[in-house]
């Protein structure tokens, strides 16, 4: 394609600018797939733990293809997998504690993963060559993930007084933090839009209400603005860090130590 990419042919500010939003699709795919996988044996059904292993693995392996983009950038991915501190984790800030419970679960399937999908595809829309080539596979393994996410919203927003209770309090913990990373207030991610490298922040979260939208409010979870807590502009992402337990579990330290990759 004549008008795409490639991270080379970026001025220093751009180039940093889509290091960044790679990295934060990266972090948050790879804790995503670690929150789904502690669901395993927790699930309502087998079935639905099984989906859940799943939905784990596609997003593990997405996070490598992300982290694998680095090369473009003349760096080795296995640093940025295992070798930064919590502190310099990029994930979506929702991902930084475990899920409480199933509605939790539910919420980040429709939520998190709906909103880092969206955040693939207007990457894949843009100039950068290997964000065309790689991403697209990916988003035909989300197409599941966002159907199970629907359809789950749809049977506890169906169900008792508790679980819609409790679905749209995690609409509340999840929706508010995750639109604005999404659709940032964010002078680094303007340079991504305007080298014509993703999609703007106003397409993302226009795409996100029409895709959820009416579902959430089929179920009275209201789809707020985006407010972030504390933008930290370095990470592309809410103030604050995971926890030590999944950033050492994502970092693969004890298969480290053990000489296992």
């Amino acid at each position: 394609m004549s008008d795409a990419l490639r991270a080379d042919d970026l001025s220093a500010d751009v180039r940093a600018a889509l290091r960044r939003q790679i990295v934060t699709l990266a972090d948050s795919k790879r804790i995503l797939g670690l929150r789904y996988s502690d669901w395993l044996l927790g699930a309502p059904s087998i079935e639905t733990g099984i989906a859940a292993s799943s939905m784990a693995q596609d997003e593990w392996g997405h996070a490598r293809l992300l982290y694998a983009m680095l090369k473009d950038f003349g760096e080795d991915p296995s640093a940025a997998e295992h070798e930064r501190s919590r502190q310099e984790y990029a994930n979506v800030s929702v991902l930084d504690e475990s899920f409480s419970d199933w509605a939790g679960f539910v919420m980040a399937m429709t939520v998190v993963d709906g909103a880092l999908a969206l955040a693939l595809e207007g990457l894949a829309e843009g100039r950068y060559e290997p964000a065309r080539s790689r991403i697209p596979k990916m988003l035909g393994e989300e197409e599941f993930h966002r159907d199970m996410g629907l359809a789950w919203l749809r049977t506890l927003g169906g169900g008792a007084q508790e679980a819609r209770d409790r679905l749209r309090q995690a609409g509340d913990w999840a929706l508010p933090r995750t639109l604005a990373w999404l659709a940032p207030d964010d002078e680094r991610y303007g340079l991504l839009v305007d080298a014509g490298l993703a999609a703007s922040p106003e397409t993302l979260l226009g795409r996100f209400r029409d895709r959820y939208g009416p579902t959430m409010t089929s179920i009275d979870v209201e789809v707020p603005e985006p407010a972030a807590q504390g933008w930290d502009p370095a990470r592309g992402r809410s103030a604050g860090a995971p926890d030590e337990e999944v950033v050492s579990r994502a970092r693969g330290d004890l298969n480290r130590a053990l000489m296992v990759d």
